[in-house]
């Protein structure tokens, strides 16, 4: 699944204001992982290397990392005192300008240093906002329907950040279709109750599973406060 590939070309860099000069904060999810992959790896940030979790099904723990610009590279161990990061390590850059982020990976078996591929999500919380959704469709399908009071319509691998389904910590009804390319007919993606927590930021990924035709909807709630910090 070339999770990242879509995401890629979804997400130009915000050009909002970082929150805080040197709070800067990530967390990271492992998107389409197999049993197989890692469940940690160290997260290099230029200077030094931290261990960080991979969770397949939610977002990990918040970690702390430099403010400015710098690129970030996955390593299967920490590099030894005065040694350079092994060469074809897997990179992404992160601008001055972005605060806070998700930091999302997807497997990649033809990195044969660390098989894995990395992407950035703009966090800053100007832009991504309490109660708010932002939803990416990683699929050639188009998506439609209603989430709580609102309508959603997401085109074929396209993003958009959706306000806030319902106004209390209450349930709110999702109804979604999928249309294949090509096709005319519309056809159940899902039918159900989710819960709103106007405090959290949700993301969330329509994605291909194979030997399935309809699609796969994945959510992941951060409960972050303003700072960047867990709750």
């Amino acid at each position: 699944m070339r999770i990242l590939a879509f995401i890629c070309c979804l997400l130009p860099l915000s050009l909002s204001a970082q929150e805080k000069k040197g709070e800067r904060t990530c967390r990271v999810l492992f998107l389409g992982a197999a049993a197989s992959d890692p469940e940690t790896l160290f997260l290099h940030d230029g200077t030094a290397a931290t261990e960080v979790e991979l969770p397949r099904m939610n977002l990990s723990k918040v970690y702390e990392v430099p403010s400015g610009a710098i690129t970030l590279r996955m390593l299967t161990a920490a590099p030894a005192k005065d040694q350079p990061v092994p060469a074809g390590a897997p990179s992404a850059t992160v601008a001055e300008t972005v605060g806070d982020f998700y930091l999302v990976l997807s497997p990649d078996p033809t990195n044969k240093t660390v098989p894995v591929r990395m992407q950035i999500i703009d966090a800053t919380a100007e832009r991504f906002k309490a109660g708010q959704m932002q939803w990416f469709n990683l699929t050639p399908n188009d998506v439609a329907g209603t989430v709580g009071k609102q309508k959603l319509v997401l085109k074929a691998r396209s993003k958009v950040i959706t306000d806030a389904p319902a106004s209390a910590v209450e349930p709110y009804h999702v109804s979604l279709n999928f249309r294949i390319p090509g096709k005319e007919a519309n056809y159940p993606l899902c039918e159900t109750q989710w819960n709103h927590d106007p405090a959290a930021r949700t993301l969330l990924f329509v994605i291909n599973e194979g030997g399935s035709r309809t699609p796969r909807v994945l959510g992941f709630p951060d409960h972050r406060t303003t700072s960047g910090k867990n709750p």
